[in-house]
């Protein structure tokens, strides 16, 4: 249970200040798990800034509606899922970026 607070901190930061945060505690904080927590993030939130953006683009084909949904849907239920994982003392790693860091 180790810095529970600072690994909820970072999944929180999705909805408040998604970029800002994990940036910040990548910097500050000295604990590997956090700073691995911290780059997962952001790379998260840069890579479902980006799908969201193409899905917006891709709204004039019509493909772009369901898209922007999925991505808005996996955009908000990541870190939730992530913020339980957090309280229970377990390891989370985000999708597409998790297994790289």
């Amino acid at each position: 249970m180790e810095n529970t607070g600072l690994k909820i901190l970072v999944h929180a930061s999705a909805f408040f200040a998604p970029f800002l945060v994990p940036f910040i505690l990548y910097l500050v904080v000295d604990d590997y798990e956090i700073k691995r927590l911290s780059i997962q993030a952001l790379l998260f939130q840069l890579m479902m800034g980006f799908a969201i953006f193409v899905s917006i683009i891709m709204i004039i084909f019509l493909i772009g509606i369901p898209m922007l949904l999925v991505c808005g849907l996996v955009t908000i239920i990541v870190p939730i899922l992530g913020i339980v994982k957090a309280l229970g003392g377990e390891t989370y790693n985000y999708p597409i970026v998790g297994r790289f860091f």
